[in-house]
């Protein structure tokens, strides 16, 4: 039986020590790996050796990591490049995904963590040579969401969102921090519902000032009248940390099929007038389709097609 090829890693960054224990590393865990100190030398490597997945240093000498971003995405766009930065600023990550990489990472990063984005990187990037895009390479898989019973309160649904926030920061996956709700599971682990930061700016409201789409007995005014300032929202904040999220919570989201096409999503989301979808396979919910998700994907098809 002919062995399985190891997935061909291209690290560039312009510091020698970190190019070669991050080398190292890689290559103990069966990958292999290629060398590059500048952005030039990438473009130069890249065009004569075949690579899977490069691991792009930001700033560097010369030709920075987003000018060989561009230049890469242009010469070899089914390359899957996974960004790198000691110092990176929200602007520049997403400038990043837009410009087509797949992931942006701070330094030092965690060998583990680099290593499952490779593989992720790698995969997408085969089936991106192979057709469009479906649905279940762009979602966000559902281990990556927090979740809450439905009987648990609002307090611990925002410490369970404050601690997802804290991790992913900490792993510096910029995909994995924009995340704006928390699911909401029944006791069999079925997803019922979703708690979103407007749905805590509603529930500080008694019922009655909910808004009317999800409750239609309630009446048609969404907004009480004005309070004096009297310490009214700090009293209102911890009535609602006690109230249960099951009182507060959005319906689920609707739920769309793993291998449906990415114009069937935006479609169903315009249609429904929803920012995400749940994803299903096989009977069973894998995943999340969000809005911005779609838009990354909107972005890198143009940037790759104006160059």
């Amino acid at each position: 039986m002919e062995a399985e090829q190891p997935i061909r890693v291209m690290i560039v960054d312009d510091e020698e020590r970190f190019r070669a224990a991050t080398a190292a590393l890689l290559t103990n865990r069966g990958y292999a790996v290629t060398l590059a100190g500048s952005g030039e030398q990438a473009l130069e490597e890249i065009q004569k050796d075949a690579i899977d997945v490069v691991i792009l240093d930001v700033k560097m000498p010369g030709m920075d990591g987003t000018q060989a971003l561009r230049e890469i995405k242009r010469l070899k766009p089914e390359v899957s490049v996974i960004m790198l930065t000691g110092q990176g600023s929200p602007d520049e990550a997403f400038a990043t995904l837009r410009d087509g990489a797949f992931d942006y990472l701070t330094k030092p990063c965690n060998m583990d963590l680099l290593a499952r984005r490779i593989n992720e990187a790698l995969a997408r990037g085969q089936r991106m040579s192979e057709a469009e895009h479906r649905v279940r390479d762009l979602m966000v898989p559902l281990s990556s969401f927090s979740a809450i019973r439905e009987d648990q309160t609002v307090a611990e649904a925002i410490e369970a969102i404050l601690l997802s926030y804290n991790r992913t920061l900490a792993a510096g996956s910029v995909r994995e921090t924009i995340h704006r709700s928390i699911l909401v599971l029944n006791h069999r682990h079925k997803v019922i519902g979703l708690v979103s930061f407007t749905d805590l700016l509603h529930g500080l409201f008694p019922r009655r000032f909910s808004d009317p789409a999800d409750d239609p007995s309630a009446p048609t005014s969404p907004l009480p009248p004005p309070f004096p300032d009297s310490g009214a929202f700090t009293l209102m904040t911890r009535h609602l940390a006690t109230r249960p999220v099951r009182e507060l919570m959005s319906k689920a989201p609707l739920i769309i099929e793993a291998d449906a096409s990415l114009i069937e999503a935006v479609i169903r989301m315009l249609e429904l007038k929803v920012r995400r979808l749940l994803v299903e396979d096989g009977n069973k919910i894998v995943g999340v389709i969000r809005e911005q998700d779609l838009f990354f994907e909107i972005a890198t098809i143009i940037r790759q097609q104006t160059g």
